[in-house]
């Protein structure tokens, strides 16, 4: 962790955690068996404790909680319990344990009651912490922040993969990510049962149409990318039955329907008859899901799972160590 912090870089997951063994990252400070269970879920540890910390600092501002420090002895020990206010889908909580592992002088205890991707009702107990009690407290909104997010995104999520469900298409998520959050934000949409798209500018080509306009045509954008960076996955956007006619006889093997109609994407797949896979994009709801769906398209693109998903609301309750 960065030396300006004012964390401890003691502490950390106890003896009764739970966590099991796992590989040491030597270059990261949480506990190793959390590190391996991060990186088991397609985090990176290091990602992950660097953010814990910018949460963590953001709050303290380079100071102290003077709240806490005022009123609790610092001796004190306690169990706070992460508890869901209300039904969703849990996502972020080894995310909250990394960001407790930064701000506990003392080694903690944890036992975990749900799972990333559990489905979770209003008073259930998701996650519980036994250390200092000034540590619980001035840990529990960076990491309520996190873990509410990263819920709500998981929430959202699971009502589109649940409206999909037996159609054979899925929801896919966007770049329309918070700055600095990509990779949990797409976490938390697998957590909900959805598919990645791509995680950033560099792992696949997406043509869009300041791309057609600039490049003279879709079928000259599409070609270009091919001859540049043929071992790159393409997708090409396209607004017309005309531009997807002519990206099919161009050899592109996944289109985009940007803002096509459900009736419109049916004579998409049925142009295409399987030559290549289809996602549809622009004007989906959930209301509006399994229609596009019932067309055929392999996925929905949705950006509003990690731009516009609120919340699901969990809180922390303390009480006194058993």
């Amino acid at each position: 962790m960065s030396n300006d912090l004012p964390l401890v870089p003691s502490g950390g997951c106890g003896d009764g955690c739970g966590c099991g063994d796992g590989e040491e990252y030597l270059e990261c400070g949480l506990d190793p068996a959390l590190a391996q269970l991060l990186a088991d879920a397609g985090l990176d540890p290091v990602e992950v404790e660097d953010l814990a910390n910018v949460a963590v600092q953001e709050d303290l501002d380079h100071g102290v909680d003077v709240t806490t420090v005022a009123t609790i002895p610092e001796d004190a020990v306690a169990t706070a319990d992460f508890v869901a206010r209300e039904a969703g889908v849990a996502a972020g909580l080894r995310v909250a344990e990394a960001v407790l592992s930064v701000v506990c002088t003392d080694e903690f205890e944890v036992e975990r009651h749900v799972e990333d991707g559990d489905r979770v009702e209003a008073g259930q107990k998701l996650l519980s912490v036994t250390s200092r009690t000034r540590d619980l407290l001035t840990a529990e909104r960076s990491a309520l922040n996190i873990l509410c997010r990263l819920s709500g995104i998981a929430t959202a999520t699971r009502a589109w993969a649940d409206a999909l469900e037996g159609t054979g298409a899925r929801v896919r998520d966007t770049r329309k990510t918070t700055p600095g959050l990509r990779s949990l934000e797409k976490f938390a949409v697998r957590c909900g049962g959805g598919v990645n798209h791509r995680m950033s500018l560099s792992d696949a080509a997406l043509v869009k149409d300041n791309h057609v306009v600039a490049a003279g045509g879709v079928a000259q954008a599409f070609k270009a990318v091919r001859e540049a960076f043929p071992e790159v996955p393409i997708e090409v956007e396209v607004d017309t039955l005309h531009q997807l006619r002519e990206v099919v006889e161009a050899g592109a093997d996944l289109i985009l329907l940007d803002n096509f109609t459900p009736g419109e994407c049916e004579e998409a797949v049925a142009l295409v008859d399987g030559r290549a896979l289809l996602e549809a994009s622009g004007r989906l709801t959930l209301q509006t899901a399994r229609a596009y769906a019932d067309t055929g398209v392999g996925f929905l693109a949705v950006g509003a799972l990690t731009h516009s998903s609120p919340i699901l609301d969990i809180g922390l309750d303390l009480r006194e160590a058993e």
